[in-house]
């Protein structure tokens, strides 16, 4: 495919900005049809909103609202200073095309609408379309015809969803922001406008469809509107990342000496698939929120989702193009002159990466300590976490809904602006238990409306905030004591009493979606590099890294650190369902940089068998590529804070302080020094799990130089240098059982047969096997020996066990070049690189105790 799209680049561009205008259009025509449902199945709120909903049918408008508070000289709102200039304001405002209703404080049934100081009033406005579909003229119209009213001694503000609409920056700032960051750090890291160019180009494409395709699908299912932002947020970062990832190893392509359509293939063949691999880890890790069986998060999964998936394909499709185009000119025009000049690079990673990982295999102990009291400090404050909700009180100073919010507090008690509801069902007399809740701690003022259909609904306002602990207990009080004790069916509903279940629902859920995407990642890197200590500690690299992030984020948010210096409002609780989100991005992400990393280690792994080595040249070739990804992704991520919207500050810092903390201390740091202390454990599978697991390529390794040209035959003579005990002949006393009549068989291949043994050419060139017998340097039987059959790329294809004569038998899928690795206890592993042919090959191995000959 990655071939077809470099040859036929012209066609791919056409499709996909045809697609990209297309979703555009369809997407601009239809507009949007947002939707948050927080209704929760099985809880209190969630059986009070139902009863409300069938006696008092909800206006299809949104409510809200304008407060106007007089100080020194103006006198009470009452006054006929104050009413003069008021009312021929919310007059105007009721005259406006698209407002429904304005309910004023000046007629004696709204009298609760005045403060019992009488400083402050508010008026109520309903449009006749919900918030988001309200038009931002008309929202402006009305906030300036209402603040029109102000003068020396009277402040008008306005708050409520419509309002907060036209407080928000212009769409795409932080996108904006972020790509631009991006480019800068992909200047610096190409030296090319061309490369910096095209993973931009990649992730905006990729985004762009995405959102327009999220657009269309809000008219068929409920999609929040937190969900855009969420999935732009993921989209730019993994979009610039895995272009990032795949430019990268073309450039390296290019410099080593391969044509650029080649490169192209073989970096698509190799990071290409690397990028299928996180991407479907994302999605899989972002589905995983499905086990919270929450309806809110349906809507996100499915928006963050989509646009990874288009993200992914615009990375192996429309980037193989782009590259088709530029050819050469991806370099720099100096890279350029000196691969001209200079010849290829050499294969050898240089330069700080590699001293940073030599530093890291002379000192893992004092790094890794370093490293976990660096992680466990930050994660302290993930103690004190409280879920909850945020409104229109977190917002910044500056802004009208929070003066407003502020207004009502003072003048109406802080309760006033989260009030609670008692809907008491069947006609029951709710005369006592509006008695019993008034005298509850913590209850400002209760009063029953006029029943409706059989259904009454008592206005509970607490004494303490929406947001605060107080409230909280409040509705459990009135819950599991208060009802119970009146002897009556009520339920306690209310926009404070359903986020409230919601986060109870949320932390009692928690642990089972945790489980589940830490076993899910458990699961895929064992089969991806059939070890069972690589996936226990990315595990629990997950978990710290987990804890460490919600602990910034609850320092800034929680407790306020740096909020004035952000911008971003008032400090309160962490957004409910925000966890659940910030941890299946963070475990998506974690994967993308545990996959490139320990990929890299395990080929080094499989072709050396030295753990320290394989960990060292690991890390030194992917760590300078890992740190640039993630500086991006921060940059990308820390620009959301611009958003304007406090659940996208949210997830914006804390996914930047989580990439932050799991690419520079956890991938570079930690995760090498416990490998290095770990040593060969790293790599253990026990042999009856070996035979169960599925084979996976990840990210095959790149074929040597040599191999392009075809494999070698034997010349007949020894091209080793170093020394060898191989007598030539078989010293095996016994008959060989797996010896052809018509081949001479018996001699033993050792270090100057590598690469060189000769196949056999009979057969259907379809699947065959590799047999033979292992033996010590006296000629004696090798038996439980382990032979590995492993691919080029890293993969192992079959692992036996040999049997008492030291005889052994390996399938293999078709003819082609294998790695051939033999090991045993007390003696030198050994390497063999071997071609088959159609038919069976015979091949015998002598293993040495002084390591003569093996392959590294």
């Amino acid at each position: 495919m990655a071939r077809w799209c470099y040859r036929h680049r012209l066609v791919v561009l056409v499709l996909w900005v045809g697609a990209l205008f297309g979703l555009g259009a369809a997407g601009t025509s239809a507009g949007t049809d947002y939707s948050n449902v927080f209704s929760l199945p099985d809880t209190d709120s969630k059986q009070a909103y139902d009863l409300m909903t069938k006696a008092f049918p909800q206006s299809s408008g949104d409510t809200d609202t304008v407060v106007w508070r007089s100080s020194g000289d103006a006198g009470p709102v009452t006054d006929t200073a104050v009413r003069s200039r008021i009312e021929p304001a919310l007059k105007e405002i009721a005259g406006m095309r698209g407002v429904g209703e304005v309910v004023g404080p000046y007629d004696a049934k709204n009298a609760a609408q005045i403060s019992r100081d009488g400083r402050t009033a508010f008026a109520q406005i309903t449009f006749t379309d919900q918030a988001n579909e309200v038009p931002k003229d008309l929202v402006r119209k009305v906030v300036d015809t209402a603040q029109g009213a102000e003068r020396d001694g009277l402040q008008v503000e306005l708050g409520g969803q419509a309002i907060t609409r036209i407080q928000e920056p212009p769409t795409g700032v932080s996108e904006v922001v972020g790509i631009a960051a991006a480019a800068v750090v992909l200047f610096l890291a190409f030296g090319s406008l061309f490369a910096m160019l095209l993973p931009i180009v990649v992730a905006v494409t990729g985004v762009g469809s995405g959102m327009m395709a999220t657009m269309l699908l809000s008219h068929v299912t409920n999609v929040p509107e937190v969900a855009p932002l969420l999935g732009s947020l993921i989209g730019l970062g993994v979009g610039i990342d895995y272009a990032l990832f795949i430019v990268t190893r073309h450039r390296r392509g290019i410099q080593r000496g391969l044509e650029p359509e080649e490169s192209a293939v073989r970096a698509l063949n190799t990071s290409g698939r690397a990028v299928l691999f996180a991407g479907g880890t994302v999605c899989i890790a972002l589905a995983g929120m499905l086990v919270m069986n929450l309806r809110f998060l349906d809507g996100v999964v499915i928006a963050t989702s989509l646009t990874v998936v288009l993200s992914v394909l615009a990375a192996v499709t429309l980037l193989p193009a782009l590259l088709g185009l530029l050819g050469p000119r991806v370099l720099s025009r100096k890279q350029r002159r000196k691969l001209a000049g200079a010849g290829p690079d050499p294969a050898e990673a240089s330069g700080p990466a590699a001293r940073w990982s030599a530093y890291v295999q002379e000192r893992p102990r004092s790094i890794a300590a370093m490293a976990l009291v660096v992680m466990a400090v930050l994660a302290l404050p993930v103690l004190s976490l409280r879920l909850g909700a945020t409104d229109q009180g977190n917002n910044q100073e500056s802004t009208t809904t929070r003066q407003a919010y502020d207004l009502l507090a003072e003048g109406f008690g802080p309760g006033f602006n989260g009030p609670l509801q008692v809907v008491v069902p069947g006609g029951a007399d709710t005369t006592e238990l509006v008695r019993t809740i008034r005298a509850t701690d913590d209850v400002a003022q209760a009063a029953a409306a006029p029943p409706a259909g059989g259904i009454t609904v008592i206005q509970v306002v607490p004494k303490t905030s929406p947001q605060s602990v107080g409230t909280d207990r409040l509705i459990d009080r009135l819950r599991d004591d208060v009802i119970p004790e009146a002897g009556v069916e009520a339920h306690v509903g209310g926009v404070t009493a359903v986020f409230k279940d919601f986060a109870s629902v949320t932390g009692d859920r928690l642990p089972y979606f945790v489980g589940a995407i830490i076993g899910l990642g458990f699961l895929l890197l064992l089969v991806a590099f059939r070890s069972l200590v690589v996936p226990l500690t990315a595990a629990l690299m997950n978990l710290i890294a987990a804890a460490a992030s919600f602990g910034v984020l609850v320092a800034v948010f929680q407790w306020g650190w740096g909020t004035e210096f952000l911008g971003i409002g008032k400090e309160g609780p962490i957004t409910a369902f925000l966890p659940v989100i910030m941890l299946s991005l963070l475990f998506g992400l974690s994967m993308d940089y545990q996959v490139f990393l320990v990929s890299r280690m395990h080929e080094e792994w499989v072709h050396t068998g030295d753990n320290a080595r394989a960990v060292r040249v690991g890390l030194a070739e992917t760590s300078r590529v890992i740190n640039c990804a993630a500086l991006i992704m921060i940059c990308v991520f820390s620009a959301f804070v611009l958003s304007g919207d406090m659940e996208g500050a949210m997830a914006g810092i804390g996914l930047a302080a989580a990439v932050a903390l799991d690419a520079f201390i956890l991938r570079t740091a930690l995760v090498p020094a416990a490998m290095h202390l770990l040593g060969r454990s790293n790599w253990w599978l026990p042999g009856w799990l070996e035979g169960r697991l599925p084979h996976l390529a990840v990210e095959p390794a790149e074929p040597p130089a040599d191999s392009l040209t075809g494999p070698t035959k034997s010349t007949g003579h020894n091209k080793s240098t170093g020394p060898t005990k191989s007598t030539g002949h078989n010293k095996s006393t016994g008959p060989n059982k797996h010896t052809r009549s018509d081949k001479n068989t018996d001699h033993i291949k050792t270090a100057e047969h590598i690469g060189a043994a000769e196949p056999e050419t009979s057969g259907t060139g379809g699947a065959t096997v590799i047999h033979g017998f292992l033996r010590t340097a006296d000629g004696d039987a090798l038996a439980g020996a382990s032979v590995t059959l492993v691919s080029r790329g890293g993969r192992q294809l079959d692992r036996v066990t040999s049997i008492a004569d030291g005889s052994y038998i390996v399938s293999v899928p078709a003819p082609g070049a294998y790695i051939l690795a033999v090991t045993a206890r007390g003696l030198a592993s050994r390497a063999h690189h071997v071609t088959v042919g159609g038919g069976p090959l015979v091949y015998d191995v002598e293993l040495t105790d002084d390591g003569a000959g093996v392959v590294n």
